[in-house]
């Protein structure tokens, strides 16, 4: 039985609507053992036959059988595995991979049928060995002369070890030395197994083939037999497995880098497609950022991107341990702990016409560098940050320097002259938009506007002569005071009230005084021991005013603390860097407090959902600008890979393991452009460049935005092969070899 057998076999093109044959009408056998020269002039569908014979095409009538199996029926994959088992292709310019050595070409065809490399080592040089190539083999072989390369392709054909060898004018570009050592070559391949030529010279096979047909017009006019062959009944194929994964990824990254060129430029691609995409993402985030930080509250005043606000789980008071656990976090710079103070507005002024105010912190929490003056070394000494455009802090900031205020209660508006403070030190917020003032104080005077705020936002009721009296800040009925004239456990109130008193004596009468806010109750019982009218007010409590402070309730100032000097039960926590806020809050609500970022709390209108639509709309439509310029750039660039995908496909290799070499490839050189670009990101973070938009970057993305991002890049490199592959795959290797994608 024949190996191959052609029955009334025909073979058409069709080409913009014109039907064109390549040969019409064949009936051939072919057996194991013959060496067959196909012969005829251009044209006359000898290299057309050849094609159809090796399954690199295919026929439109007839019947084509293998072993006996007819193929009409044949997809192609199954003429890829028919290749794969039967046929070892010699090509008239050689199909060798020119970027390959000598070694590494052979090697191709056995790590495709899916042998691993340790196991082929000796094979392929025995092949080698068997051309006389060796001390080529590790050589180019774009580098070789034509002989040496048509010596490769053999030795590649034979690697496969199929029962049927096809050569297509394997002498056509050789010198007739060269030539007639191939024929010999082929000749001795033929003693077991089917050696099928074409050529245009029959000459220099006439003394080695044993079998002659000539062809013309697409048609057979001679199949002659030149001498008797031995019978050889073993028509066993290949034996193959699929490539295995190792050797997938082996190909694959051997490819990425094999033709620098072609690497460099594809590089370059996915760097600017990384730059690009991550450039924009981070832009959009310093915008939503920016925008964030423009919002409204109307409830804290302080609303820098820095501050969180804190209170216990459980609601207690917060102790030293409490606020040594908070700044030992690493992104907090420090804390404001008794938080009220940066939402209130304290006002200082003189007797003259200056009036200034703001927000109260500490000046241990002072940061920057001062403008104008010294650093406080009083007590009563303070300093200003505010913004230059201030009519008394930029324009008369020199003046204002040594110069004594007073401190006007922040709820009743009464100036306390007997708190005087110093201003030595003036600094200007660096942000220009910021026109929010801060009055940096010593302990002595943040102590003072707690107590008076714990006052202010607690409810206190006063009972005297049996009846609850409302007692607030506002005004002078019933507010109460600390003085130093009175003693400890004593009340001094106005006499204006003895006419509630029995016999209009309020002496020695008792005064309870219960305090009430969201954290603690307090309860003071005092004996009222005297009280004041206009004549004794000075000697007594040593105040000269007596119509603005009548009424008021005077107390001891041991007394007083013991109502309003409490633990702090909200205090605010400053991060160092406002881009770690996240982790910070993470970390914090781990050790057991209740938080709250103020840039969460802020209200902007709609404007930062805006700018969250709209970056995600850019960078779809970026992301689809970049795909369809990569695709295009990538597909010129690697015009040149259709040869090598061809070549393999002709080898043996399935679409499917073309497709995932190209995918490896192209997922290799995207994913060393992305990470190439993070190593230099990391070098920008600690100073080794210095990269202007690298800043950005390195200031809004976090490590899920990374992620993010290279998944997007990974995407977008695999669509592109996909896309490439599609379009390079979709003809036959033969077609495919001598197109344009």
């Amino acid at each position: 039985m024949s190996i191959i057998k052609l029955k009334n076999v025909s073979k058409f093109y069709y080409s913009k609507g014109v039907i064109a044959s390549g040969f019409s009408k064949i009936n051939l056998s072919f057996n194991m053992g013959e060496f067959v020269a196909i012969t005829g002039e251009s044209g006359s569908g000898k290299s057309t036959l050849l094609n159809v014979i090796s399954g690199l095409d295919t026929y439109e009538e007839g019947e084509m059988y293998i072993n006996g199996e007819e193929t009409s029926h044949y997809t192609e994959k199954d003429f890829e595995d028919y290749r794969r088992k039967y046929v070892g292709n010699i090509f008239q310019n050689f199909n060798l991979v020119n970027s390959y050595t000598v070694y590494q070409n052979i090697e191709l065809v056995l790590l495709l049928n899916g042998n691993k490399k340790k196991d082929v080592k000796r094979k392929v040089i025995d092949l080698i060995k068997q051309v006389g190539l060796y001390k080529f083999r590790n050589t180019k072989v774009s580098k070789l002369s034509g002989g040496q390369k048509q010596r490769v392709a053999i030795a590649r054909a034979l690697a496969k070890d199929t029962p049927i060898i096809i050569a297509d004018e394997p002498t056509g570009n050789l010198d007739s030395s060269s030539a007639k050592a191939i024929i010999k070559l082929l000749s001795e391949i033929s003693k077991d197994k089917l050696v099928i030529i074409v050529t245009h010279n029959y000459e220099q096979v006439e003394e080695y083939v044993t079998r002659k047909i000539k062809m013309h017009d697409g048609r057979v006019l001679e199949d002659k037999k030149i001498s008797e062959v031995k019978k050889i009944d073993e028509r066993k194929s290949a034996k193959y497995k699929d490539i295995t994964r190792v050797n997938k990824f082996r190909l694959g990254f051997r490819n990425t880098f094999n033709i620098i060129p072609k690497f460099l430029l594809i590089f370059a691609v996915y760097l600017f497609i990384t730059i690009a995409i991550i450039s924009e993402y981070a832009s959009f985030k310093e915008q939503e950022y920016i925008e964030s930080k423009s919002g409204e509250n109307y409830i804290f005043s302080n609303i820098s991107d820095k501050r969180i606000v804190l209170k216990k789980k459980d609601n207690s008071g917060f102790t030293d341990d409490d606020y040594k656990k908070i700044s030992g976090i690493e992104n907090i710079d420090y804390i404001v702990k008794n938080d009220l103070l940066l939402d209130s507005y304290i006002n200082i002024t003189d007797d003259s016409n200056f009036y200034l105010g703001g927000s109260v912190n500490n000046i241990e929490n002072f940061r920057g560098d001062l403008d104008l003056g010294r650093m406080p070394e009083n007590e009563n000494e303070i300093i200003i940050q505010g913004s230059e455009d201030d009519y008394y802090l930029g324009y008369q900031g020199k003046s204002l320097l040594e110069h004594e205020l007073y401190i006007q209660n922040q709820f009743n508006g009464e100036v306390d002259k007997s708190s005087k403070v110093k201003v030595v030190g003036i600094a200007y917020n660096k942000n220009t938009q910021d026109y929010n003032s801060i009055l940096y104080m010593s302990d002595k005077f943040i102590n003072k506007f707690s107590f008076e705020q714990n006052q202010a936002y607690s409810k206190i009721q006063i009972l005297f002569m049996n009846k609850y009296r409302e007692s607030n800040s506002y005004n002078t009925s019933f507010g109460i005071v600390s003085n130093s004239h009175v003693p400890k456990g004593e009340a001094y109130i106005t006499s204006d009230l003895s006419y509630e008193c029995p016999w209009e004596n309020c002496i020695n009468q008792t005064l309870s005084i219960d305090v009430n806010n969201l954290y603690y109750n307090e309860k003071l019982d005092l004996r009222i021991s005297r009280t004041y009218d206009k004549r004794n007010m000075q000697n007594i409590l040593g105040i000269e005013d007596f119509d603005s402070n009548n009424g008021l309730v005077y107390i001891n100032e041991e007394d007083y603390n013991n109502l309003f000097n409490k633990a702090n039960y909200q205090s605010s926590a400053f991060v160092i860097d406002p881009m770690k806020l996240d982790e910070t809050l993470t970390e914090l609500n781990d050790i057991g407090y209740k938080t709250l970022a103020i840039k969460d709390t802020l209200v902007s209108y709609g404007a930062s959902e805006m700018i969250r639509i709209m970056k995600s709309v850019v960078t779809i439509i970026l992301v689809i600008v970049l795909f369809f310029i990569s695709y295009f750039v990538i597909r010129v660039i690697l015009k040149s890979r259709n040869k090598y995908f061809s070549t393999i496909r002709m080898l043996g290799a399935t679409k499917k393991v073309s497709k995932e070499l190209l995918i490896i490839e192209l997922l290799t050189v995207s994913n060393l452009a992305y990470f190439s670009f993070i190593i230099l990101i990391y070098l920008n973070s600690i100073n080794i460049l210095n990269i202007g938009f690298m800043k950005t970057i390195l200031t809004f993305l976090k490590f899920s935005d990374y992620l993010i991002l290279y998944i997007i890049i990974t995407l977008m490199s695999y669509l592109i092969s996909q896309k490439f592959s599609k379009k390079l795959f979709k003809k036959s290797a033969m077609s495919t070899i001598v197109e344009e994608v």
